[in-house]
């Protein structure tokens, strides 16, 4: 995915609830009347996109939480951004041979078959050392998130308890269970057969709505591992809850609910309208300074010679 949609497509999730099995494929994106209709109340445009993340619904999260000039711009310019920079032979060589390895008739055996060996000598790793290197990371955290000018003081809370879950997590998982790990290259193999791209040219290559069904294909694969190791992100969004705390005619505060890791959390999220429809202000904010930042000036044009 390219920077740009990358940033997008976070953003967005992590601006709605601060959170990160499915079907096998994402739904095809919502007609412009439902869009248009799910984002007429600012929690409706919430909770609208929170339907998109769990369903892998790539291009419907993007209609959700751009105006529809925005999305049409971002449409146009995918091919632009995604082949900015040109692909490296050693990056299409292991692209290639990635691809390769996990769609193979035998990938599973033979991934296993390499990983097996070396779970015990991880377990046992991961047993003495896991517990500090959550400490230190959560310690890490925690400290930039209370330096964090940006932060009310009621988000820098939310975040520490995001963290602490997340930690907890990691530290009770069972990351080297061989069964949960065979189950997990499966996943990881399936999902990289419906994905079927075998060269990086090819994904290069795509256009936007098949990149962003393959976009959708991948996620679902990785939600369906967190599953495995007890990580449930569908869990997180179907506690979800959004209820409109105070509104005007152009804006609203939203307050959001939910659990993670069985932790109860709750945020608020500003909202503006635009046109009929609400979008987050964060995401609003940040479009407005791009297209307020100064172009990137052109290559020089080379010196005509003397004569």
């Amino acid at each position: 995915m390219s920077t740009k949609f990358a940033r997008i497509a976070l953003t967005a999730a992590l601006g709605i609830a601060l959170v990160g099995c499915g079907k096998n494929e994402p739904p095809a994106a919502p007609t412009p009347a439902a869009a248009a209709k799910a984002a007429a109340t600012p929690d409706g445009a919430i909770m609208a996109s929170i339907g998109h993340l769990k369903t892998g619904n790539i291009d419907g999260l993007m209609q959700a939480v751009l105006p529809p000039d925005e999305y049409a711009k971002a449409k146009a310019d995918y091919s632009k951004d995604m082949n900015k920079e040109p692909a490296t032979e050693e990056d299409k060589a292991k692209f290639a041979e990635n691809m390769a390895k996990l769609t193979a008739a035998d990938a599973e055996s033979k991934l296993w078959a390499e990983l097996e060996p070396k779970l015990k000598e991880m377990d046992a790793q991961m047993a003495q050392q896991m517990p500090m290197m959550v400490a230190m990371g959560k310690g890490i955290i925690q400290s930039s998130i209370q330096q964090n000018q940006e932060l009310t003081e009621a988000q820098k809370l939310q975040a520490t308890q995001a963290v602490d879950a997340l930690g907890n997590w990691v530290t009770t998982a069972k990351f080297t269970d061989p069964a949960l790990a065979q189950k997990s290259i499966k996943i990881v193999c399936d999902t990289a057969r419906k994905i079927n791209l075998k060269t990086l040219d090819e994904a290069r290559a795509l256009s936007y709505e098949q990149a962003m069904s393959k976009f959708g294909v991948a996620y679902l694969g990785l939600k369906d591992v967190l599953a495995v190791y007890g990580f449930s992100i569908d869990q997180t969004l179907d506690s979800i809850k959004a209820e409109t705390v105070s509104s005007d005619a152009n804006t609203a505060k939203v307050k959001i609910s939910y659990s993670l890791l069985n932790t109860p959390l709750s945020a608020e999220s500003d909202m503006v309208k635009v046109g009929d429809r609400w979008y987050g202000k964060e995401m609003m904010e940040s479009l407005k300074k791009k297209d307020e930042a100064p172009a990137e000036p052109a290559a020089a044009a080379p010196a005509a010679s003397e004569g």
